[in-house]
């Protein structure tokens, strides 16, 4: 009977969320739209935060007891949401737990202080908050805790450090206190399932961590944060088995719960990027990838930070490739569309005449049905080629199709209505320059965020008199522009020609008349645009 239940908790939640058989694409656009609102979900945290701090207005006419319980509230209201207010309250704890000189509180200060340690990569600091915790005087709870956080340190280290006589190590002391974890977990219990899951996962045994997660998830009903990090241990199960549809279905349900649960400290998002990334998916991994680094921004984690810097360039470098081939494709499509009203207005023409020689003779007027058919013909071939048209475009790029409805629908207007001239005036108001400039100044932002010194940076390398400096109105100029497409990896002049509109001679010059300028030798000066750092390194 409990087991029907708990089953039948967990169907309510899956069809609440209207995602238990969404295909991948639908859930990425459930995901896309929580992003959307994740300012209510943050809101509503900052609402439950405030009500907490309320209550430290009158904290020094509460017990020492009664203070470390409100501390506790706010360091688990904060632990995976800001980095600097969680570690501030496990101080807090800390402080509190000596002056009322309990030791069971102590080692659970030490051990919380230690989660937002690893948390934010700092794995020194975590085993020296851990190390001075006097381990007989912990409750089971905390115990359980203790362990898994000791092998949650050494299963990162084991990722972080690539040398293969540590890692070896690191995995056997992960192995060895995640055993004790587990004995310290009630049989059944949500932490006996997941430690166990997460223990399969460390040790390869993939199958097992689905079947584990699966077991778990009909005998307990877990709350976001929970989902969010079972959700992440399926979608590497299936990543370790070769199965992307599942691993990318199960990433972005692990996604959706911490956007819920305003959980900041996260990988899901990030790897969801990567995933989509390698997938071809360009501008969705582009979304998620940016959304990842304003949460490891959030919260603080300088580790995470550096993470995504290893792969936000790569995609915001190929974004910026497919927008300018989706504009060329766009612009070919309008051309026809020229070529198109140029034909049906000399065809108009024709028919015109034909009409007026209607009354002449029965001869006449049989052969200009005969025009008319075969012009009925020719029509029905171009509106069969503009249907075509339309179809592909519209498969391709949803950002133009709106634009080129409208540009189509008002050619046919005109062609009713007979306004010819106007249908040049429609024409040549299409404004590729415009097109190319707000390419640029949304490549320029995407850049500048995450190279914000490499202007000045760039500048140090030329005597003041010869540093480039853009326009008001600009945040890049040509010459900065280059430059940053070789920071990004492309090298090729040929690529930055077409990807500027420039040709490759005026590429060329550009690039000489600025390395002539330089203090740097000219065969070392790309060599030292490489070497500018992105934001994330200059802050760790």
């Amino acid at each position: 009977m409990i087991r029907r239940l708990l089953l039948f908790q967990l169907l309510f939640f899956i069809a609440t969320e209207g995602i238990s058989q969404a295909g991948n694409d639908s859930l990425i656009a459930v995901l896309v739209k929580e992003i959307g609102r994740k300012e209510v979900y943050e809101n509503r945290k900052q609402e439950m935060i405030e009500k907490l701090t309320r209550a430290l207005t009158d904290i020094n006419q509460l017990s020492d007891a009664a203070q470390f319980a409100l501390y506790n509230d706010l360091y688990h209201a904060y632990k995976t949401f800001i980095y600097d207010s969680a570690f501030k309250y496990s101080q807090k704890l800390i402080e509190t737990s000596y002056r009322l000189n309990d030791k069971t509180k102590i080692g659970y200060a030490r051990i919380k202080l230690g989660f937002i340690l690893i948390s934010s990569g700092m794995f020194k600091e975590t085993f020296d908050s851990l190390k001075v915790v006097e381990v007989r005087y912990l409750p089971d709870s905390s115990r359980v805790d203790y362990y898994r956080l000791l092998a949650r340190a050494y299963s990162d280290l084991m990722v972080y450090n690539k040398d293969a006589f540590y890692r070896e190590h690191y995995k056997q002391l992960d192995s060895n206190y995640m055993d004790s974890a587990l004995q310290g977990c009630k049989p059944g219990s949500y932490f006996h399932y997941y430690l166990l899951a997460v223990k399969n996962l460390h040790e390869g045994k993939h199958r097992e961590v689905i079947h584990t997660v699966e077991e778990l998830m009909q005998r307990h009903t877990l709350t976001h944060p929970q989902l969010a990090m079972n959700y992440y241990d399926l979608g590497a199960a299936y990543l370790a088995l070769d199965e992307p549809d599942k691993t990318i279905r199960y990433t972005v349900l692990s996604s959706l719960s911490d956007i819920r649960a305003s959980t900041k400290e996260t990988a899901a998002m990030y790897t969801l990027a990567r995933l989509l990334y390698k997938k071809g998916d360009i501008e969705h991994a582009y979304i998620f990838i940016n959304q990842a680094l304003d949460d490891a921004e959030f919260y603080g984690a300088r580790q995470r930070k550096v993470e995504i810097g290893s792969i936000l360039p790569l995609i915001a470098a190929a974004r910026l490739n497919s927008v300018e081939g989706q504009r060329r494709i766009w612009l070919t499509y309008s051309a026809g569309l020229t070529v198109l009203a140029a034909l049906v207005v000399i065809f108009s023409v024709i028919i015109f005449k034909q009409l007026k020689k209607l009354k002449a003779a029965e001869a006449v007027i049989i052969k200009a049905n005969a025009n008319l058919q075969e012009i009925n013909q020719r029509l029905l071939e171009a509106d069969k080629i503009k249907e075509e048209y339309i179809g592909y475009y519209f498969s391709n790029n949803s950002e133009y199709i709106n634009k080129i409805e409208s540009f189509k629908k008002n050619i046919d207007q005109k062609i009713q209505s007979k306004k010819f001239e106007d249908i040049r005036f429609l024409v040549n108001g299409i404004n590729p320059s415009h097109e190319r400039e707000e390419l640029y100044v949304n490549f320029d932002k995407i850049f500048l965020k995450l190279f914000p010194d490499f202007v000045s940076i760039f500048n140090s390398y030329f005597k003041p008199e010869d540093r480039i400096v853009p326009k008001e109105t600009q945040l890049l100029n040509t010459e900065l522009r280059i430059f940053a497409l070789i920071r990004l990896g492309i090298h090729d002049p040929e690529k930055i020609a077409r990807i500027l509109g420039y040709s490759l001679n005026t590429i060329y010059a550009y690039k000489n008349r600025v390395k002539s300028k330089s203090v740097v030798p000219n065969d070392q000066f790309e060599q030292k645009i490489m070497g500018i750092k992105t934001v994330s390194l200059l802050k760790s």
